[in-house]
């Protein structure tokens, strides 16, 4: 794949033009969501997970699916319930005819797999997913079995509905790049979803790219360089989410009950390094990390009572904290 481009500049305008050749696919089937679209492509290009939160109806599942179709990429989708097992994601070993265990693949090894209402089900099955979110391996009695490379967890949840449901421990939610939040769309947007969707037409969506031309832009995106002030204002952006430490911000100490980890820096400078990227610069600057700013943290700082009640929302909690960084 290297070899097609003469230089890292010209890989770098191939891949603006990979870019608008998925938005404008995915866009054939999924109307509006600009952001989140934008959003799961930096967390693509990234090698990064994404949990996308909204009210059903909003086609989260359709848009995981669209997404792997335009990415040539194999799709698997977990529909989580009470009763699953882990064996049920990661799969088991059996005692086949010959008297000999042999591992079953479950659905886990898959490039992008869809965890559909994540919350659905209990944390043991949950943090089934975790060894695979992070190192990409899976281990069964003792074997450790590597999953093929791209790998993306794209999970759903439904932020309404309570009864019945296990919230993330806040280990696994540290592992999503992204928690993108999915809205109502526009009266225009769902008047065109409504008349694409009620008639015979069907979209026809074409692949786009492939895995290994993905894993070789991962790598070429890490080589962008990133200026020290850009490095200084996504640590110090997540350090004064940190209460009753020496960087916090007055509103972390009199709001949060917990800030975000150094994973979120990181975060803030891969993806800021993939927004710059697909917007054709060659290096990132403080808007890169601002525009990412609130998909990584707004599941990464855990307000108190005292925020919903003089009506801190997590939301304007970050664009204060964008705006204050010294």
């Amino acid at each position: 794949m290297a070899t097609e481009y003469i230089n890292d500049k010209e890989a770098f305008a191939a891949l603006v033009v990979k870019y608008d050749a998925l938005r404008s696919e995915i866009a054939k089937v999924i109307v509006g969501q600009d952001e989140v679209v934008r959003d799961l492509l930096i967390s693509i290009f990234s090698n990064g997970h994404s949990l996308l939160v909204g009210v059903p109806g909003l086609a989260k599942t359709l848009m995981v699916n669209t997404l792997a179709q335009t990415l040539g990429l194999n799709f698997k989708r977990i529909q989580f319930t009470p009763d699953l097992m882990p064996s049920d994601i990661i799969g088991t070993e059996i005692l086949d005819e010959s008297r000999k265990f042999r591992f079953i693949k479950g659905p886990v090894f898959s490039n992008i797999v869809l965890a559909d209402e994540i919350n659905r089900t209990p944390p043991k099955t949950q943090a089934a997913l975790l060894e695979a979110m992070q190192e990409r391996t899976v281990t069964v009695a003792g074997h450790e079995y590597t999953l093929d490379k791209p790998f993306f967890v794209l999970a759903t949840q439904n932020p309404i509905e309570q009864e019945g449901t296990y919230p993330l421990p806040e280990a696994q939610l540290d592992r999503f790049m992204f928690n993108l939040i999915l809205d109502y769309p526009q009266y225009q947007q769902e008047l065109d979803i409504v008349k694409g969707t009620t008639g015979n037409k069907v979209n026809e969506v074409f692949n786009v790219i492939n895995g290994d031309e993905i894993l070789f832009f991962q790598e070429l995106i890490r080589k962008l360089p990133v200026a020290d002030n850009v490095y200084e204002y996504a640590v110090k952006l997540v350090n004064i989410t940190r209460p009753n430490r020496e960087m916090a911000h007055e509103l972390s100490d009199k709001y949060l009950l917990w800030g975000a980890g150094p994973r979120a820096s990181q975060f803030l400078i891969v993806a800021a390094k993939v927004h710059a990227a697909f917007n054709g610069k060659l290096s990132p600057d403080i808007e890169d990390v601002k525009a990412i700013a609130p998909s990584v943290l707004r599941h990464r700082i855990v307000p108190n009572y005292k925020a919903e009640a003089d009506g801190f929302s997590v939301e304007k909690l970050i664009s204060i904290f964008m705006d204050d960084v010294k």
